[in-house]
């Protein structure tokens, strides 16, 4: 059997504006934006690129606060100034050993921010 790749989920206590922090960070929108749909407040919110051209992304709600570090995270493109000006933690800066950035969601989510070349 092949697995193929469907969507990305990500845990959080407040999801709904979690939600709303990953769409700024990403430039997506929520997904019943789009449809017109209506989802009970407390219902996964799924996030999307409004182009179509990136994977959807569900923020889904959860009783615990993140204890330890991801095993599994995102690497995005972008400017790590930027993401920490928005509500993102800077864990550990570009250099040394690493070439990118390690930062943390306004919930604690660990992800790897490198900057575009130019």
């Amino acid at each position: 059997m092949t697995a193929k790749f469907k969507d990305m989920v990500i845990d959080a206590r407040d999801h709904q504006a979690l939600a709303d922090w990953w769409c700024t960070a990403f430039g997506y929108v929520r997904r019943d934006s789009l449809t017109g749909d209506e989802r009970p407040p407390d219902w996964p919110v799924p996030i999307v690129d409004p182009t179509g051209s990136a994977p959807l992304f569900w923020v889904c709600p959860v009783p615990e606060s993140k204890t330890v570090k991801n095993r599994m995270h995102l690497d995005v493109w972008g400017n790590p100034d930027e993401l920490v000006a928005a509500g993102a933690t800077l864990i550990r800066a570009k250099g040394g050993d690493i070439e990118w950035h390690v930062l943390a969601d306004p919930e604690g989510n660990e992800f790897c921010v490198f900057e575009p070349r130019e």
